[in-house]
């Protein structure tokens, strides 16, 4: 019989691989699984480049995300892999949406700032401003498949056995804990953490969980961001969310520079689709989209020179993550398009639910939304 381990982690994309690196760091034996080979593109975790902000709604993200950079940089020193560059961030648009944001920063004891339109547009003349503009200079950018590597690497520097190319067909709960059942052999934990992106509900669905791990409806959808090239590729380029109700009309647009150039996309407009089905093709009329955003609203891109990309989102209703333990079965799910930046504080979060030192926030418990 196999030995049992404390907790083995279903699934190698940022939120599993964060996972394992903290629970590894804290002691516990971890064996995690990812069913494809590394660097892959089928999931959500894969490219160059994600934001990094602090700017949110709530105190909620705002402190997980002010959380997440002290251990992103231990995670840099300790592997000497460098993946995240503070370029500043800046909000702008509808001047509720921008205020609200600064508020809560201000109450968190966040820095930030309130610009105008000329004012931002002299710092940054690669953007053009809408109405209201809120910069916070804690905030950049992630190189996400370098975070990623980072990651297994920290997790392995911590004794945590990554195994690649190893699909998980069922988890079954046991007395000691769970089996979980892959095409090589089934393993044994006291614990299983099922952080599967696109595929957890299929997961749980084969598993006959559904008695215990009541999962809110979570929709996968195929997203084109797309890069354009810089004109001048010393410009400096913050990340940026653009809100949509004062001058812009349209979907929101977030976005960032990066080795790439420079990308832009929409939130969560992609059609619908399953792991299977998605085609990785780009859509041309949303490609036009952002071509016809970065006329308006970049002057130092060249709009015809674009690029499109495909990635899985993989949302809720309220788009509010799920991340919450039912026994021996911890399930981190469902982050909307919004759940990189967050990673390692995600990975401390699921480590307090495995050991017991923590509730999950509302947010983010179980159950239909």
């Amino acid at each position: 019989m196999s030995e049992i381990v404390d907790v083995i982690v279903i699934g190698g994309g940022l939120v599993g691989s964060s996972a394992a690196w903290r629970l590894a760091a804290r002691g516990h034996s971890v064996v995690q699984l990812e069913q494809y080979t590394p660097g892959h593109k089928h999931g959500a975790s894969h490219g160059t480049s994600r934001i990094y902000r602090q700017a949110y709604d709530n105190h909620l993200y705002t402190g997980l995300a002010a959380s997440a950079l002290p251990l992103w940089r231990e995670l840099e020193t300790t592997t000497d892999i460098g993946f995240l560059e503070l370029t500043g961030a800046v909000d702008h648009g509808l001047p509720a949406a921008v205020l609200t944001k600064s508020r809560v920063l201000v109450e968190a004891g966040i820095k930030g700032e309130i610009l105008t339109p000329a004012q931002a547009s002299a710092r940054w003349p690669g953007l053009r401003f809408d109405t209201t503009v809120l910069h916070h200079p804690d905030a950049g950018r992630l190189h996400a498949d370098r975070a990623v590597v980072a990651l297994e690497a920290g997790s392995r520097l911590e004794g945590a056995d990554v195994r690649h190319d190893t699909r998980v067909l069922a988890v079954a709960e046991a007395s000691y804990g769970v089996d979980v059942i892959t095409e090589g052999g089934t393993l044994r934990g006291r614990h299983v953490v099922i952080a599967a992106g696109a595929w957890t509900a299929e997961l749980i669905g084969r598993s006959e969980l559904g008695a215990s791990v009541v999962l809110p409806t979570l929709r996968t959808t195929q997203e084109q961001p797309a890069h354009f090239a810089p004109l001048d590729p010393g410009t400096a380029w913050p990340s940026f969310v653009h809100h949509p109700g004062a001058e812009l009309d349209t979907a929101g647009i977030y976005g960032l520079g990066s080795e790439d150039g420079i990308k832009i996309g929409e939130h969560a407009t992609g059609p619908e689709v399953t792991p299977q089905t998605r085609s990785y093709t780009p859509d041309i009329a949303g490609e036009q989209r952002l071509v016809d955003y970065a006329e308006a609203w970049l002057p130092g891109v060249d709009s015809t020179q674009v690029e499109s990309l495909t990635c899985l989102y993989t949302s809720t209703p309220d788009s509010n993550f799920v991340i919450d333990r039912v026994g021996a079965i911890t399930v981190a799910a469902g982050f909307s398009g919004h759940g990189f930046k967050f990673g390692p504080a995600l990975g401390e979060l699921v480590a307090d639910l495995v050991e017991g030192n923590a509730l999950s926030p509302q947010q983010f418990q179980l159950g239909v939304r």
